[in-house]
């Protein structure tokens, strides 16, 4: 199905968040990791801003995929990036406020996106990121970016090392430049949030 993309508002405090009622996909992870590439990729357009400066994202922006008929099938949500700047001990402590509530008691947020990069050894952040998480009930799924930049051995040996680094049984490999995973990532996104019924 083929949909556009709205702009809705950005958040930077729990009552300004959208009214819950369509499936949401937060999408997480540390600053220059292609978040805002990714999104654009996944959407077909340019929604999200991409900067050149990492950690620009200071809000939660949501966007609107609207069908056909301009009816809201589902929300994304683009979470400000961690890393950049330096992280504490708890993932979420030098987060802003908002994150942690929208995170663990946002009732319509159905899919957790937390990208990596395929071309970094794991991250202790990214780690954190997944068992906090984890230990909040959230479904997740962990793409690792920027996979074109690696030839086949070393995107085997960074695949299998960041599977191990992370302790995950499956991550998807991506690429915002080429396309490559883009409808496997989709069809993970359909399948939790219904937006093909």
């Amino acid at each position: 199905m083929r949909y556009t993309t709205q702009f809705l508002l950005s958040a930077m405090a729990p009552e300004q968040f959208p009214a819950p009622g369509t499936p949401e996909i937060a999408f997480l992870g540390r600053s220059n990791v292609g978040k805002s590439s990714l999104l654009n990729t996944i959407v077909g357009e340019k929604a999200a801003k991409v900067s050149s400066t990492p950690g620009r994202t200071r809000a939660i922006n949501f966007f609107a995929l609207l069908d056909e008929k301009q009816r809201r099938k589902l929300l994304l949500a683009d979470l400000p990036g961690y890393g950049y700047a330096k992280i504490s001990k708890s993932i979420s402590a030098g987060w802003p406020a908002f994150i942690e509530p929208y995170l663990q008691i946002r009732s319509t947020l159905k899919l957790c996106i937390c990208l990596v990069d395929s071309n970094i050894p794991p991250q202790e952040s990214d780690l954190q990121l997944i068992d906090w998480l984890r230990a909040a009930g959230r479904e997740i799924a962990v793409v690792a970016t920027k996979i074109d930049r690696l030839s086949g051995n070393e995107r085997t040996r960074n695949m299998l090392a960041l599977r191990k680094g992370l302790e995950l049984e499956e991550i998807i490999p991506i690429s915002a430049k080429t396309g490559y995973g883009i409808n496997k990532l989709w069809a993970r996104i359909e399948a939790v949030s219904g937006a093909e019924e």
